[in-house]
């Protein structure tokens, strides 16, 4: 339209520098507008592939979760979708950026021309719902981020719980194969019981076997015992001792039997039977051998016995054994002595002869009788002399020996 200044008009020079300034504001108004059309565009891009990427980022969940064994494959692509929608949400934040600068853009142009801003607040509204419609999709796609972020994370929760998995398995593996030791040596065990379950049929069988055999023997043994004449025949067929007939009353009854006495029952023979009773050897030695009461009630006491030289006490004298030259042991050994009361002298037996023992003199001390006779043998003991008082006889056959340097006097 026409604008009229001063005298001139319309149309003078200031005033097509005037309209031309408006015009040039409008038209950049108008490239500004276009601008946030585009950066609406480009936001609307962003969201859509904000939108793209949240959907891949669902599958990647979905694949993630679809398999345990494919969860380190599907972590890595969640974490490649995240990345993209990572990147994706800078893009759109761009643009928001973008698009508030042509909405700054804008505004400075409705300052500069009233038409200009209502179409500059037009684009600038529709700049700010591009803008928002980015943010949210640039909201939405961190979400997505987010939602892949946890996917990734159930993922390798997925795969460490598969890997628990195997190893539960290996372990239920490994139970199972000592299960199986186990049931192996349980069987083996009741092979073993079952060969000896078999054993001690078998043994039983024989036990049974002998027990009936043993019963058809006592019942033939009855048997014969239906055809005899007398009770005495039938203890013979039946093969019973005297015991058989003796009275029950002529036997000791086990209860009178004491404990100990009860250990001798099964001795073999008395000389167990005296071990059992710890006897020693005074058992088995004669009653002749030891003093009788008549003899004293201690044998320190008793009397002396025939063959017994005693002492009539510790500083008396010894009582030899007296008797006439009859008397003499039949079988004299070297070293007997005794007192002849034929001669009234001792006497001792040298191995060969009785001889005289000196110191048999008589009143006193003052005569030495001799015998007058001679009946054995005699011979003088070496390195001595003899001395006899005659008369005296040497009987028949009989020889007194004296060794050459010795000498028997005979007065």
């Amino acid at each position: 339209m026409a604008i009229f200044r001063g005298d001139g008009g319309a149309g003078d020079a200031n005033t097509d520098v005037t309209i031309n300034s408006v015009t040039e504001k409008a038209n950049e108004a108008s490239t500004s507008a276009s601008e946030a059309a585009s950066s609406a565009t480009s936001a609307s891009t962003s969201a859509s592939n904000a939108s793209t990427s949240e959907t891949n980022a669902s599958n990647s969940a979905t694949a993630a979760a679809s398999s345990a064994s494919g969860a380190s494959t599907s972590a890595s692509n969640a974490s490649t979708s995240a990345s993209t929608a990572s990147t994706q949400a800078t893009n759109a934040s761009n643009s928001a950026t973008a698009a508030a600068s042509s909405a700054t853009a804008a505004a400075t142009s409705e300052t500069n021309a009233e038409t200009a801003e209502t179409n500059a607040e037009t684009a600038e509204t529709n700049a700010a719902s591009s803008a928002s419609t980015a943010t949210t999709k640039a909201s939405e796609a961190a979400t997505s981020a987010t939602n892949a972020a946890t996917s990734a994370t159930t993922a390798t929760t997925k795969a460490s719980e598969a890997s628990t998995s195997a190893t539960n398995a290996a372990t239920s593996a490994s139970t199972a194969s000592t299960q199986a030791t186990n049931a192996s040596n349980s069987a083996s065990a009741a092979s073993t019981s079952e060969t000896n379950a078999a054993t001690s049929a078998t043994n039983a069988a024989n036990s049974a076997t002998e027990a009936a055999n043993t019963l058809s023997t006592a019942a033939l043994k009855a048997n014969n015992l239906s055809d005899l004449a007398d009770a005495s025949t039938a203890r013979t067929n039946l093969g019973l001792g005297t015991a058989a007939t003796t009275a029950s009353t002529d036997y000791v009854a086990a209860s009178a039997v004491s404990t100990f006495g009860g250990t001798l029952i099964d001795d073999a023979d008395a000389s167990t039977a005296r071990t059992t009773l710890g006897l020693g050897t005074a058992a088995t030695t004669a009653s002749t051998d030891y003093a009788t009461a008549a003899q004293g009630t201690k044998a320190d006491d008793a009397s002396p016995l025939a063959t017994t030289v005693t002492k009539t006490s510790s500083t008396g004298a010894g009582l030899l054994p007296s008797g006439t030259t009859a008397q003499r042991d039949g079988s004299p050994a070297a070293g007997y002595i005794r007192f002849n009361s034929t001669t009234g002298s001792f006497e001792g037996y040298d191995g060969s002869a009785w001889g005289s023992i000196g110191g048999g003199a008589s009143a006193g001390g003052a005569i030495y009788e001799n015998s007058n006779e001679i009946t054995a043998n005699y011979t003088l003991t070496t390195d001595t002399n003899g001395m006899s008082v005659s008369p005296m006889t040497i009987a028949s056959g009989v020889t007194v020996t004296v060794p050459s340097g010795q000498r028997w006097v005979v007065l």
